[in-house]
């Protein structure tokens, strides 16, 4: 799977128990109709990643979604998802959907041997 769009935040990498777990964490905002800010998390190496993105810039970030279940003290399951990145790379900026750019006007020679009274058989 993945997530397309500008980066809105990087945070900083956060170092957790005596093992030395990192994480750290990226939200995408996504170029739609009702953009969605995606919060991605990259753990342990994949931290680095993260060195040479800038917020503003356009990414497509490769994802995995994480499921866990937790019971809690009183004996109640609990669920938490999560989305955690291990691939990103920059990206074209959207300009209005995946349309090809037009070909320019020079790229098509006018038809100069037009005559009124020929037939037409465009049903239209």
């Amino acid at each position: 799977m993945e997530v397309q769009g500008k980066i809105k935040m990087i945070g900083e990498t956060q170092t957790f128990g005596s093992n030395g777990f990192r994480k750290r964490e990226l939200v995408v905002t996504t170029e739609e109709q009702y953009p969605q800010h995606i919060l991605v998390e990259f753990v342990q190496d994949k931290t680095d990643l993260l060195n040479a993105y800038q917020v503003g810039q356009p990414v497509k970030v490769n994802i995995n979604l994480r499921g866990r279940e937790w019971v809690n003290p009183q004996g109640e399951t609990k669920y938490f998802n999560s989305v955690q990145g291990w691939r990103i790379e920059g990206a074209q900026a959207s300009q209005g959907g995946n349309v090809p750019p037009a070909a320019p006007n020079e790229a098509f020679e006018p038809a100069t041997n037009l005559n009124e009274e020929d037939h037409d058989d465009l049903p239209f």
